[in-house]
């Protein structure tokens, strides 16, 4: 159902959300925002499902055209990014280590993500601008120490990031990637929120990355080293995951640090990450000013 995917945007300077139909968008903030300011709290009250509903009965507010793309949940209390999550993304390593034993993880901050049709901002520091096309799962039930069993019950959606990475940056420190993973408008999240339905909605999907129409990056989830009930399971042994909470799961192999001569994006290039049942989250790439 084309309703069925819900978005963030500006339009005439103001944040709304609504459902992204054929023709534009339906905005259901004007009908729904007293009760839920943001999509977080539309997760948080479990009312996905009644905001779908009442938007197949709506017609388009505004066109496409008009609207600028968001990230889908405004000031997420957290954005998790997990590491090295696919088998091949390990070998890249060439460090001869076998697969990792837990999860290498790091946060985000909410500034460094524009959204879709937003370009991603080369900072002034590093010329060192990398793509990681992944997959996300947005949180929609609170939990600590939460089953596997359980873990997928606690799932609100699915969406994609472009995980933007200054390859330098994240090799200052001994231990840490928090800086290189941090410049301001470097990544990117959107374009929608596509509610979870079912496993097998999110087992075993088909995710892309390209530069300019040239496949760089080509995997599958079934292949994630730690899969989507283990990183919900592991993450809640230490934190609590609240409602607009984003995961975003890991990148496949094929960044542009990994070419020999590195392939890094500069102003002018178009970044694409596809995936199945999900769609397009698309960026150009622009200089800082």
């Amino acid at each position: 159902m084309t309703s069925s995917r819900l978005a963030t945007f500006t339009v005439n300077g103001t944040t709304r959300y609504g459902a992204v139909v054929k023709g534009g968008i339906v905005d259901l903030s004007t009908h729904f925002g007293r009760d839920y300011p943001s999509l977080r709290e539309v997760i948080a009250a479990n009312a996905l499902p009644k905001l779908i509903e009442d938007a197949a009965k709506r017609e388009p507010d505004y066109p496409i055209e008009a609207i600028t793309w968001l990230p889908p949940i405004p000031s997420p209390e957290k954005i998790i990014c997990i590491g090295v999550n696919y088998p091949d993304r390990n070998a890249e390593y060439k460090d001869g280590q076998d697969a990792p034993k837990y999860p290498s993880m790091f946060m985000r901050t909410p500034r460094s993500f524009v959204g879709h049709e937003t370009p991603l901002v080369r900072p002034r520091a590093s010329s060192q601008l990398d793509y990681e096309g992944e997959l996300v799962i947005v949180i929609g039930k609170a939990g600590r120490h939460i089953k596997e069993s359980a873990a997928l019950d606690h799932i609100a959606a699915i969406t994609l990031c472009n995980e933007g990475t200054l390859r330098d940056w994240i090799r200052h420190a001994k231990f840490n990637v928090t800086q290189g993973k941090n410049f301001d408008s470097t990544g990117s999240l959107g374009p929608w929120l596509v509610p979870y339905a079912s496993e097998s909605q999110i087992a075993d999907i088909r995710l892309t990355t390209r530069v300019n129409g040239e496949t760089r990056q080509d995997d599958r989830t079934g292949r994630l080293i730690f899969g989507f009930r283990y990183l919900i399971n592991y993450i809640s042994t230490f934190t609590t995951l609240v409602p607009g909470d984003v995961i975003v799961t890991g990148t496949p192999t094929g960044a542009g640090a990994r070419f020999d001569p590195p392939r890094y994006l500069k102003p002018g290039d178009v970044v694409e990450v596809e995936a199945d049942g999900v769609g397009i989250l698309r960026n150009g790439v622009v200089d800082e000013a």
